[in-house]
C-alpha cells in the first residue's frame, strides 16, 4: 500500500516560505484486490479442508486437495480479477471518446452539464460561466473534468489489470495456506481440524476487523460478519461430507 503525498501551494509564515502538504491514501484498489483475495483465500480452503476431515482420516490427502484447489483458486480469481480490470479500463477508454465526440457534435449540451454539475455544488451559473470559457479552452481538460464529474470515472493505472490479478492471487494463496498448516504439521486429522478451525477463525476476525476499519463500517461488526460467514461454511461442508461418508458406508 502507498501513499501518494502531494504539495499543493506554499504561504509564507513568520517571513519563510513553509510548503502546505497533504497526505492522500491512494491504495483503494489494492486494498480491494486483498480483501478480495483474502476473504475467499480463508474461507473456501477452510471450508474443503473442514468437509475433507469429515470424509477421510488421513492428513496428506487433506493437505494434496487444499494445496490443489489453493492453485486453482488463486488462478481463476487472478483471471477475475485482471478481466475486471481490463473491462474497467476498455470502459474509461470508450466512455472518453464519446466524450470527446459530445464537446464538439453536442457543444451547447455539453455547456449545459457543466452548469448542471455546478448546480450540485451550489454554485451559481455566474460563476461557473468563467471556470466553462477556460475549460473551452482546453479540450483535453473539459473530456477529464466531464469525465469524473458527470461520469464519476477516473483513468485507470495502466498497469492495472496485471497487478490486480498478482494481488488476488498472492492474497488467494496467503489465506489459503492458513487453514492448511495444521494439517501440514499435525499427523492426528482430527486435532489438525480443531487446530484449523481455531487458527483460521482467529484470521477471519482479525482480517474482518481490519476490513471494517479500512471501510469504516467498523471493525468488531466486520469482525463478526466474517466468522460467522467462514465458520458456517466450514461446519455446513464438513457436516455435509460426514453425512455422505456415513451413508456411503452403510451401502
Amino acid at each position: 500500500m502507498t501513499e501518494a503525498v502531494h504539495t499543493h501551494h506554499e504561504h509564507r509564515t513568520h517571513g519563510s516560505h513553509t510548503p502546505h502538504i497533504e497526505g492522500h491514501f491512494e491504495s483503494s484498489e489494492i486494498v480491494r484486490d486483498i480483501v478480495i483475495g483474502l476473504s475467499d483465500g480463508l474461507t473456501v480452503p477452510f471450508a474443503l479442508a473442514a468437509g475433507l476431515s469429515g470424509a477421510v482420516a488421513s492428513s496428506r490427502i487433506v493437505v494434496l486437495a487444499g494445496l490443489a484447489e489453493i492453485a486453482a483458486g488463486s488462478i481463476a480469481m487472478g483471471l477475475g480479477g485482471y478481466l475486471a480490470a481490463r473491462g474497467d479500463a476498455e470502459h474509461y477508454v470508450s466512455e472518453k471518446q464519446r466524450e470527446e465526440r459530445e464537446i464538439i457534435d453536442r457543444t451547447h449540451d455539453e455547456e449545459q452539464e457543466i452548469y448542471e454539475i455546478f448546480e450540485q455544488y451550489s454554485v451559481p451559473r455566474a460563476n461557473a460561466a468563467p471556470v466553462l470559457e477556460a475549460l473551452k479552452q482546453n479540450p483535453t481538460a473539459w473530456v477529464d473534468f466531464m469525465m469524473r464529474f458527470e461520469l464519476g470515472l477516473e483513468e485507470p493505472a495502466s498497469n492495472r489489470a496485471h497487478r490486480s490479478a498478482l494481488t488476488i492471487a498472492a492474497s488467494y494463496i496467503a489465506g489459503g495456506l492458513i487453514p492448511l498448516l495444521p494439517y501440514m504439521l499435525v499427523q492426528s486429522n482430527f486435532m489438525a481440524l480443531k487446530l484449523s478451525v481455531i487458527i483460521t477463525l482467529l484470521a477471519l476476525a482479525i482480517f474482518g476487523a481490519l476490513k471494517g476499519r479500512l471501510v469504516g463500517t467498523g471493525g468488531l461488526r466486520s469482525a463478526l460478519q466474517t466468522v460467522l460467514i467462514g465458520g458456517a461454511a466450514a461446519t455446513v461442508a464438513y457436516l455435509l461430507a460426514s453425512l455422505l461418508n456415513n451413508h456411503s458406508h452403510s451401502l
